[in-house]
């Protein structure tokens, strides 16, 4: 284990995804539980606070601090164990999605959960903020595939949690029947995770993907609700994602994979098994589908095989790496990329981007670049601010925006938790029996406020 002030080590752990920017007062570089374990001891000896993170692609500033210590947990990543007939792995924090997946392969399995950055996002981070991606619409998040967690407690005590497996349980508050459910998603304020037990699905026989173009955003969002039924039905294709793009996204796809789509207002991408039929018939099924609801059935792109889907990833990813580029260009004036992560049930978003649509004409935001997981009723909204006046307008057209959400039913944060950024929009939501629930539980586990001070609370 490394703790070092070396003003180098701590610039460079000092920004994430979120375009914010804090300097710890040092780093601990740790290699084991043990390590973690040491840096938490010493912690409590020293009253110095302790925020763990991995490779700091949080869009929330959740992995980055001004206050203590930042634990980096990067360098713990092996991979401890894969058992194919239990379809289990067991896992330490710092390894990264896409190694474990490359791994799984071999095996015919893979951990399910995909956030676009899967070959930055690692284990731990997927837990601290319950990641989800594109497949989440037929997978779910990260919970549904945590089957046990070891854990540093904020007293220096490591302690392992794993899933009761019960069909049937009465005993106590529901709260307290499952501990592992305390950690995923507490973005590191109840304790460090130094190990993951993870539920492993089989990967899919021929997956196919789809870039089905519209002429109108109603019509793309039309053909998403009617795509979406089927799952919940169970009639017809079952996709694994429901990707939409706005056309200010969809501009930044075509350029990144050199085939602009003239005429398309937006576009929505489509993943499939076609394991279970002929390639032709899922295309048939889905051709037919996009033709009722007036898609440029002409420029529709099929997206068949290991080197076209990653392809296909790439052009996704594009739009988000291009976004977090503009943004950086302007924290000099300070401005930056702000990024949303609500969610509405997912028939009513096109109510929601109506309503964010005009709070930014109410407060004079730009417009910004939409795209993401509609199939969940889960878009990203990305906005570039130039300067700080900018910042403040969009602020404020977003949390107006939150407010409808809200009143749709929606969620303030849907897969990048709360952080330091959103935590002011958690009382939006949460009434204060709640918050005060949540307060309990951070006190009972972390009762001098330690761990990753700021985030959530």
């Amino acid at each position: 284990m490394v703790l070092t002030k070396d003003d180098d080590v701590r610039i460079a752990h000092s920004r994430d995804a979120s375009g914010l920017e804090m300097l710890p007062d040092s780093v601990a570089r740790a290699s084991s539980s043990d390590d973690v374990m040491t840096v938490v001891q010493d912690a409590i000896a020293t009253g110095t606070p302790v925020t763990p993170a991995g490779s700091q692609t949080s869009m929330t500033g959740a992995s980055i601090t001004d206050r203590g210590t930042l634990l980096s947990l990067s360098a713990m990543k092996r991979i401890i164990d894969i058992d194919p007939m239990q379809r289990i792995a067991r896992v330490e924090p710092g390894l990264t999605i896409g190694d474990l997946n490359r791994v799984l392969a071999e095996t015919g399995l893979h951990f399910a959960p995909d956030p676009t950055s899967e070959n930055d996002a690692t284990i731990g981070g997927a837990v601290a903020c319950n990641a989800s991606g594109a497949r989440t619409l037929r997978h779910g998040p990260t919970r549904a595939h945590v089957v046990g967690l070891e854990v540093v407690h904020a007293d220096g005590v490591k302690s392992r949690y794993t899933r009761p497996g019960l069909e049937k349980n009465t005993v106590g508050y529901a709260i307290g029947q499952d501990p592992v459910d305390w950690f995923i998603g507490s973005e590191g304020t109840l304790g460090i995770v130094v190990g993951a037990d993870l539920r492993l699905t089989p990967l899919p026989l021929q997956p196919v993907g789809l870039a089905i173009p519209f002429d109108t955003t109603s019509s793309a969002l039309a053909f998403v609700v009617s795509a979406r039924q089927q799952l919940d039905d169970g009639t017809g294709r079952q996709p694994r994602c429901l990707e939409y793009f706005d056309h200010h996204a969809l501009d930044i796809a075509g350029r990144a994979s050199s085939r602009p789509w003239p005429g398309a207002e937006a576009m929505v991408y489509v993943e499939d098994d076609a394991g279970h039929g002929t390639l032709d018939d899922v295309l048939d099924e889905w051709l037919a589908l996009a033709e009722r609801h007036e898609a440029l059935a002409a420029d529709i792109r099929v997206y068949d095989g290991a080197q076209a889907l990653r392809d296909a990833r790439v052009m996704r990813h594009a739009v988000p790496a291009e976004m977090n580029e503009r943004g950086d260009k302007f924290r000099v004036n300070g401005g930056r990329k702000v990024s949303t992560d609500w969610a509405v049930p997912y028939r009513l978003l096109g109510d929601a981007l109506d309503a964010s649509a005009a709070a930014c004409r109410t407060f004079g935001a730009p417009e910004p670049v939409t795209y993401g997981h509609a199939g969940n009723g889960h878009p990203h909204q990305n906005f570039i601010a130039e300067d700080a006046s900018a910042l403040r307008k969009i602020y404020d057209a977003v949390e107006d925006t939150l407010n409808r959400v809200i009143a749709l039913g929606g969620t303030v944060s849907a897969e990048h938790g709360l952080g330091k950024l959103k935590r002011d929009w958690l009382m939006l939501q949460v009434p204060p029996r709640q918050v005060e629930a949540m307060r309990a539980l951070k006190h009972s586990l972390d009762p001098r406020g330690l761990l990753s001070p700021g985030n959530i609370l």
